[in-house]
């Protein structure tokens, strides 16, 4: 029996609603689906696919490491591993580095290793969490609580305690929470499944005085942002302000499941052995993999390409925009870009994500409100063009 659409719903827990067509194979930035038809690529596998599909360095890491070591737990560790967080350590403001599978685990690590460094420090009742209002941070019970959307963390039972919410880039907001009993504020950089929307310097910057101010733990969520894809290997570094931990993932492994949390030995010495662990995490096939991702993409031509790629695409959304008008605003970093659409088209965005792939073009949203771009971050110029022409037949349609 031919395994199709079809078979998603017969066996799989209707959690997700996947597209009409099931992509078989890809290569660069083109998905080829079932029946041969070809996809342009803007998605990224929600920027998880940082170097697009079937990177040659990729597959050379994996089908080496296949052939020596597959997993051994961390009863040992590994030299992949080992490699990896050399090269994390070496590139960023962090001395330790925790691996882990996801982003979500990336950020309960995150979350757990802040609270209990700032209850040994200072006691049982410094261990609030302060989180911005439509954030996202994963989809464990205390990350989605964590993050600031309750259609996501609603009809679950009780709730983790202790988690407080500000609005995003109004640090009032922040400075009406905060207080000597919070132990951490987790901050995207440039909220993602929140509506692409960027932090402007003087935020984060407040954020970072305030913790320092109240001996809090910064936390940067940078799992989207991460790994090159604001154009510089973490988007931290483009804004200027150093965070305590941070947590990383999807782009981190180019499409194979990987996290990392990232911090300081003086902050990493309260997670000691039997504290936290992952039976998955480290794992060789996924180091591996990573630290060819890694060696890519911090590279400054690549990281410089990725601005310009950024123009590229800005350049062709107001040009689209002008001959079309359905969006408000383009906004965002690097190869993360969010169109929003304008008060008239306002709750849309799927209608024009299905009209995409209708046209040969794979895209996201982010929210209801806003077309999301996550491509690899070398795909290549002439696909963006071509990208945005079928963009354009699709947004014709739309308003037609």
């Amino acid at each position: 029996m031919a395994l199709t659409r079809s078979a998603f719903d017969q066996y799989m827990v209707p959690n997700y609603a996947p597209a009409a067509f099931v992509p078989v194979r890809g290569a660069g930035s083109r998905v080829w689906d079932q029946d041969g038809r070809e996809y342009i690529d803007f998605s990224g596998g929600i920027a998880v696919n940082a170097l697009g599909h079937c990177h040659p360095a990729l597959v050379k890491a994996l089908t080496e490491q296949a052939g020596r070591l597959w997993h051994v737990s961390n009863v040992f560790t590994n030299e992949p591993a080992l490699a990896l967080a050399e090269k994390l350590v070496n590139a960023t403001f962090a001395d330790k580095v925790f691996f882990c599978n996801s982003g979500a685990e990336a950020n309960e690590a995150a979350l757990k290793l802040a609270r209990r460094a700032a209850i040994e420090r200072f006691g049982e009742q410094k261990h609030k969490v302060l989180s911005t209002l439509n954030s996202f941070h994963g989809r464990t019970f205390f990350t989605v609580t964590v993050g600031g959307q309750p259609k996501y963390s609603d009809g679950f039972g009780p709730k983790p305690q202790g988690i407080a919410y500000f609005e995003y880039n109004n640090l009032d907001s922040l400075k009406a929470l905060i207080d000597d009993d919070t132990a951490c504020v987790i901050v995207e950089p440039i909220q993602g499944e929140g509506g692409v929307l960027p932090a402007s310097a003087e935020f984060l910057q407040g954020v970072r005085e305030l913790c320092d101010k109240h001996n809090a733990f910064l936390i940067f969520d940078e799992v989207q942002t991460g790994m090159g894809r604001s154009g510089s290997l973490f988007a931290y570094q483009e804004y200027g302000v150093v965070p305590d931990i941070l947590s990383s993932a999807k782009s981190l492994g180019g499409g194979f499941p990987i996290g990392a949390m990232l911090t300081t030995s003086d902050i990493a010495r309260h997670l000691v052995a039997g504290t936290h662990g992952t039976t998955y995490g480290g794992n060789p096939l996924a180091c591996a993999v990573a630290g060819a991702v890694f060696d890519v993409v911090n590279d400054p031509a690549v990281l410089a390409g990725v601005k310009a790629k950024h123009q590229l695409y800005v350049n062709g959304l107001q040009k689209l925009n002008a001959a079309t008008p359905v969006f408000s605003e383009v906004r965002g970093m690097g190869l993360l870009i969010g169109a929003v659409l304008s008060e008239a088209y306002a709750g849309r965005a799927k209608d024009i994500l299905n009209l995409a792939a209708e046209e040969g073009l794979m895209i996201l949203m982010a929210g209801p409100n806003v077309v999301r771009f996550a491509p690899s971050l070398v795909v290549e110029d002439a696909d963006i063009a071509e990208g945005l022409v079928r963009l354009g037949r699709a947004l014709q349609r739309f308003v037609g």
